[in-house]
């Protein structure tokens, strides 16, 4: 059974824990299975690239690593990061800061 995140893609983030610990940026993907996401600009790792074709250069890359998810916070544009809430609009489910109440 897939898990559901409450942070989608197009979020932004704030690193809570780790060597990037502190600095913000989008989620580029999601990882439901593995508990993680990929936040652009935070987390690089060397990889050793192979040579593909004689165009193609190999060499050590720099690739953006996956988080985990509990090491991520969202980040309200009034407050900071918080939780997120939920709240009922008519009949659809909305993101909501849980410190303002304002939607996410």
């Amino acid at each position: 059974m897939e898990k559901k995140f409450k942070i989608r893609k197009e979020d932004t983030v704030q690193v809570l824990a780790g060597k990037d610990k502190g600095k913000r940026g989008k989620v580029v993907a999601l990882f439901p299975k593995k508990n993680a996401v990929i936040v652009s600009g935070i987390n690089f790792v060397k990889k050793a690239m192979k040579k593909r074709s004689q165009q193609d250069q190999g060499g050590i890359a720099e690739i953006e690593a996956p988080l985990d998810i509990s090491n991520v916070a969202i980040v309200c544009k009034k407050c900071g990061p918080t939780k997120i809430g939920y709240k009922l609009d008519g009949g659809k489910k909305i993101r909501v800061c849980r410190k303002c109440g304002d939607t996410l």
